[in-house]
């Protein structure tokens, strides 16, 4: 059974495709259209899913959307009234196009997928609905690892729902309780996105990286005016200070007085105030993901966490939650945002619709030597960690490393390269990966194209740009050189899964980066009496720890564990960067610039190669150097394009 989810017209548009259960493929429809956060008709995503299985749409039992729109109709008409007259102007907008597409989106489904098909009025698969809280409770439970389990979802809205708790058993999900619109964490957060200059439903992994350099002095005020927040947890928003229930913008005037001043305007400064205000709302943040998820461990005595929606991309609350929750582990869906729906509406049809039974991957341990062979490595901590053999599980859920895009054949990639006469060698495994070792230990900045593309908004060994973590210079080289983005934003770390617990005070496996955990102590280097005087930006010139590329202000890092059976080829990448080395981790950050969707294809992946300062481009077994490419046109105007976003 064929069973083809999608999720689209509002934010990330996505399609995935399971067969008998298994997701045999998944992508957000942006990687094809090359628009970020595209929310149109997934059409390319449709079309790579179908040929990843071999089928035709006519193959296909079942097609679901992943949310109910005549219900969210429901709620906006509703919002509406009650707040009539207020709102008007933004009702006025809204409606023409609920009117025209929203509120038929069946017939207009129908006819996309007749479009796909070629013919008119054909005959299509059944179409089906899923609630938005049962697709993204479906897609945190059903490819995890665990056999019961409570699950939490927390996004900005989407039916009603804002914040929804379900117990998993077996292969059934049963709701628990909800806390609905307006009163939304997802929307909170998203009003101090907005009200620090950065951008809705795209700009809130800023605010959060954002939040170190500054100091929690809001806390009191939020938890005074803005949230009444019970010791269990669930909230209520004191909506006389936010706009987006009724009108244009997150936050209103009363908003602004409360702190002392407007919206910081888009690419202005940003100032300790700022800084300030991230820390407070980042610090309100988990403090109620962790009274919500001690209170539903209370509430269904499980031992296990699985999360999804947008606030599941919080990493920092996450690891709050492994390190201090009542719970042995989590999960949290790698598209916990509404590209993960699609695939979590699929699921749903197939286990709670067709009931069709569900088992749990068994759990693979494996034993690994952490030698480090090479006797020329310089003396330093991490470089003279005593020889020892490690057992590490390997992630046992069934989302297969969230490699789930299309990959690219060497015949693709040839014809490819030999089209735009570009230079390069083919190297085999075994002197490619040797060889870009010693690139990266030379101080070079590396895209890194292999595999099959990811699914989600991270970057995790398929499309990536990588480095040498031990390099001082190497964050900002890569923000300002390689990504055109703020100098402030911090670079995630690719760790061997056998080594993370060396470097990080961290025991669990982090397959997804969705989990920030401190580095440890002896690897961190302690600060001088000055240094300890520098706030704000100015952080950013001392070095925390002797990898200082993936270390943040305050001692963390966004934990990538790197897993020999998901991901072969980037663990031997890493390997032997840490035999040369003694370094057992690699920075990784997405393959894109600013404002752009992370690459796809081999074409994606050369022109965003040249068009920055990368040293070096690996496209499978192809080794790329910049210095022998022919001089790329230079048109900046692309580049201001993104900056305004």
């Amino acid at each position: 059974m064929h069973i083809l989810g999608i999720s689209a017209y509002y934010h990330d548009s996505a399609a995935a495709l399971v067969r008998d259960g298994e997701i045999i493929a998944a992508a957000q429809e942006e990687r094809f259209s090359r628009k970020k956060h595209d929310a149109r008709f997934p059409e390319h995503a449709i079309r790579y899913c179908l040929q990843q299985a071999n089928i035709t749409l006519l193959d296909v039992d079942h097609i679901v959307f992943y949310d109910k729109p005549l219900v969210k109709f429901e709620r906006l008409l509703e919002t509406y009234l009650s707040y009539a007259p207020n709102g008007f102007r933004s009702f006025i907008m809204a409606m023409p196009v609920w009117l025209k597409e929203k509120l038929y989106l069946k017939t207009i489904l129908k006819k996309e997928f007749s479009n796909l098909l070629g013919v008119k009025r054909a005959k299509l698969p059944k179409l089906m609905f899923s609630e938005h809280h049962q697709s993204h409770a479906a897609s945190a439970y059903f490819p995890s690892p665990f056999e019961r389990a409570a699950v939490l979802c927390l996004d900005g809205v989407g039916e009603w729902a804002t914040t929804t708790v379900w117990l998993g058993e077996g292969n059934t999900l049963t709701p628990q309780w909800e806390i609905d619109f307006p009163h939304s964490l997802g929307l909170l957060y998203s009003a101090f996105t907005y009200y620090t200059g950065f951008k809705v439903n795209s700009g809130e992994y800023k605010l959060m990286g954002l939040a170190p350099y500054g100091q929690p002095k809001y806390v009191d005020t939020i938890l005074t005016h803005l949230i009444d927040l019970k010791d269990d947890g669930t909230f209520r928003l004191n909506m006389d200070y936010f706009n987006y229930t009724v009108g244009l913008t997150m936050t209103n005037k009363k908003f602004d007085q409360l702190f002392a001043g407007p919206p910081r305007q888009p690419e202005t400064k940003l100032t300790q105030r700022e800084m300030d205000i991230a820390a407070s709302i980042q610090v309100v943040t988990e403090e109620v993901v962790l009274r919500l998820s001690r209170t539903v461990q209370k509430e269904l005595n499980v031992d296990y966490l699985c999360m999804a929606g947008g606030v599941a991309l919080n990493c920092v609350a996450n690891g709050r939650i492994l390190r201090e929750g009542p719970f042995k582990d989590i999960w949290i869906q790698p598209a916990a945002g509404d590209a993960g729906g699609a695939l979590g509406a699929a699921l749903a049809v197939w286990y709670q619709y067709h009931n069709q039974p569900r088992t749990v991957e068994p759990e693979k341990v494996f034993a690994v030597s952490t030698t480090v062979e090479n006797p020329a490595i310089k003396n330093s901590t991490i470089a003279t960690l005593e020889p020892k053999i490690k057992t590490v599980s390997a992630p046992k859920d069934r989302m297969k490393g969230a490699y789930l895009g299309p990959r690219f054949s060497d015949e693709d990639i040839l014809l490819y390269l030999d089209s735009i006469n570009a230079a390069y060698v083919r190297l085999e495994d075994a002197k490619l990966m040797p060889r870009l070792a010693e690139i990266l230990d030379e101080g070079n900045v590396v895209g890194w194209f292999q595999g099959r593309m990811e699914f989600g908004p991270r970057s995790l060994g398929g499309r990536s740009i990588i480095g040498d973590p031990r390099n001082s210079k190497m964050q900002s080289v890569m923000n300002l050189k390689i990504k055109y983005r703020e100098s402030f934003r911090p670079f995630a770390p690719s760790v061997l899964a056998e080594r993370v617990s060396d470097y990080f005070d961290m025991n669990s496996a982090s397959p997804y980066m969705l989990l920030v955990a401190p580095v440890k102590k002896d690897v961190r280097i302690s600060m001088t009496a000055e240094q300890q005087q520098l706030f704000g930006i100015d952080q950013l010139k001392i070095p925390r720890s002797e990898i200082p590329a993936i270390t943040h202000v305050d001692y963390s890092a966004r934990v990538q564990t790197v897993h020999q059976d998901t991901n072969p080829r980037y663990h031997d990448l890493i390997s032997h960067f840490e035999k040369r080395t003694g370094c057992g981790v690699i920075v990784n950050t997405s393959f894109n610039v600013r404002g752009e969707p992370i690459v796809c294809t081999p074409e994606d992946a050369y022109r965003c190669f040249m068009r920055t300062e990368m040293d070096y481009l690996v496209l499978e077994n192809y080794l790329l150097a910049k210095s022998d490419q022919t001089p790329w046109e230079k048109d900046e105007s692309w580049k201001q394009e993104f900056e305004l976003d």
